[in-house]
């Protein structure tokens, strides 16, 4: 299985409502996309939590490119800061030990 683990922290008004407006139709085509098998959403010290659990790699490489998650990937540094991480796993990570992983090997974006 493929983990990943995305926090962004809008920037003001105009950064929650971009924030919205791109993060809506991102999530609703993760939740939908092939070799999902888990995602979940959480709110941590003004970050905004993305956690996806895929098939493999592969999978979450394919979901990369969809259109939705490509316009607000675009937009990233008009919404806000923040960072991911990904790495491979044998279970679904529970989210104390996925943002453990994140705090410490996130990539700032």
């Amino acid at each position: 299985m493929y983990v990943s683990v995305t926090g962004l922290k809008p920037k003001g008004l105009i950064g929650w409502i971009r924030f919205w407006k791109l993060t809506i139709p991102a999530s609703k085509g993760a939740q939908k996309a092939d070799g999902i098998l888990h995602c979940a959403f959480n709110s941590r010290n003004g970050y905004q939590h993305t956690l996806t659990v895929w098939k493999s790699k592969k999978y979450m490489m394919s979901y990369l490119t969809s259109p939705a998650h490509l316009k607000a990937m675009k937009n990233f540094s008009k919404i806000g800061s923040g960072k991911v991480y990904g790495y491979e796993s044998n279970s679904i990570p529970s989210w104390e030990k996925a943002l453990a992983k994140w705090d410490k090997n996130g990539l700032i974006h």
